[in-house]
């Protein structure tokens, strides 16, 4: 094989595909039919927030259209679909960090479900990036210090369980509190995961699930991070308040509002690895799957899987290139002041980690089609990118140290840009051992 890069191409976009969003919903709207009718219900409403939102929409009305009254979705700037008006309208706003659009459309969502009544279905329609995008503060808060609570959360590298954590108890629809504003009206959510191990008090911080979690748990996530001097101090009073028992919690599990509520996991993660094992393998590739619940500091866990590589390729001789799969979220603490994303700074350190040898490709990406605040899914390297970028006068070390992998890519022509994808299942790392072609990609 003289070019590794667009076999991984192949099989990043094969697993994608297998993780569209939306045939997952169409494979449930005849379910959604059926409870429609034996419910005897008369009127059904759609409400939706994501990446995925559109395409899971769309699904809903073109099979559900002469049933549906309306509907309301929200997702992130450049991933709606422009000129297409119907029941559903369609509406983008801030990732990750919440902006005012988040909160008018979350205003229009509830609105429009507070006035649901029991024979009202609601389908809600959850994909990563529900977190941002569906965003209304409590009471106590304004949405610029969520907005910074969020910012500082996100910088200190908490993952998605600890922010998650503390965006529900800031919020007047997180943590099973959607549920209680769609009660009386029945729900059934459909859910694409973008988390490690599909938790549905996780998901989009769990709108229509039981929330186990606490203000105390809250509050210790911020002390992890030493933020509790540095989150707006109306952030802590807050959660200090509800700690106090001065604030109702969040709906925890085997409350009886969640009898109403059925929540599915159409698509994850595990979806999309088992079919870049399938489209490996199809390539007459031999595949491994590495992990999928892939975590920590991106540029650790670049290192890692570049040892996991360097290992497979001493011991594999001569035979058939052999494709490691792994998938997950790693996160990036931000020390300094570059433009990259998680999936960038894996590359670039597994990128340094190789460097000088022949035979290793990775691809590294994030399935929705985006890596951070840029244009790019991720990168693909090998071990020639290292040295290329020191002939240009680029220091890997000191662009992983800026958190400034995209700028790097941008110069060595080896970003990996695919543009929104429709989906949103977390990450996928790709490596090809035993191929050692060139993976230099201009423009």
């Amino acid at each position: 094989m003289e070019n590794a890069r667009p076999i991984l191409e192949q099989i990043f976009h094969s697993a994608v595909a297998a993780a569209n969003p939306y045939q997952a919903v169409l494979r449930h709207c005849a379910d959604i039919r059926f409870l429609y009718n034996k419910g005897n219900f008369q009127r059904l409403l759609v409400i939706g927030f994501g990446k995925a939102s559109p395409s899971m929409a769309k699904a809903v009305e073109e099979s559900l259209g002469d049933i549906l009254e309306t509907g309301v979705i929200v997702t992130k700037y450049g991933h709606g679909e422009p000129g297409k008006e119907g029941k559903i309208r369609v509406f983008e706003a801030g990732h990750p960090i919440p902006d005012e659009n988040g909160q008018r459309t979350a205003e229009l969502i509830t609105d429009l479900v507070g006035r649901a009544d029991e024979r009202t279905l609601v389908v809600t329609l959850i994909s990563g990036g529900g977190s941002a995008l569906f965003v209304s503060p409590h009471p106590l808060i304004s949405l610029a210090e969520k907005q910074k609570t969020t910012d500082l959360l996100l910088k200190a590298g908490a993952d998605i369980h600890e922010l998650n954590t503390v965006r529900k108890h800031l919020s007047r629809v997180k943590g099973g509190r959607l549920a209680e504003t769609i009660r009386p009206a029945t729900d059934i959510s459909l859910i694409l995961s973008d988390v490690i191990g599909d938790r549905l008090d996780v998901i989009a911080s769990g709108p229509t699930a039981p929330d186990p979690t606490t203000y105390r748990d809250a509050l210790d996530v911020l002390a992890t991070y030493r933020l509790l001097n540095t989150v707006p101090e109306s952030v802590v009073e807050l959660l200090l308040g509800g700690e106090n028992g001065r604030l109702p919690e969040t709906p925890k599990p085997g409350n009886p509002l969640f009898h109403k509520v059925t929540n599915r996991i159409i698509g994850s993660n595990g979806t999309a690895l088992e079919a870049a094992r399938k489209k490996a393998e199809g390539l007459g590739l031999r595949t491994e799957i590495l992990a999928d619940t892939l975590s920590g500091e991106a540029r650790e866990t670049g290192k890692w899987l570049a040892h996991k590589a360097v290992a497979v390729k001493r011991t594999a001789g001569s035979g058939t290139p052999l494709c490691l799969i792994s998938g997950g979220e790693t996160t990036v603490t931000v020390t300094g002041g570059g433009k990259g994303g998680r999936n960038m700074e894996l590359a670039l350190s597994f990128a340094a980690e190789i460097e000088g040898i022949s035979g290793i490709t990775l691809l590294s990406a994030g399935t929705d089609g985006t890596d951070g605040p840029t244009d790019a899914a991720g990168a693909v390297v090998d071990g020639r990118t290292a040295g290329r970028g020191r002939a240009m006068g680029l220091n890997p070390e000191a662009y992983i140290r800026n958190n400034d992998s995209y700028s790097f890519f941008e110069r060595t022509g080896e970003l990996f840009i695919t543009g929104p994808t429709g989906t949103n299942v977390m990450d996928m790392q790709l490596i090809l051992v035993g191929a050692d072609g060139d993976q230099r990609q201009d423009g």
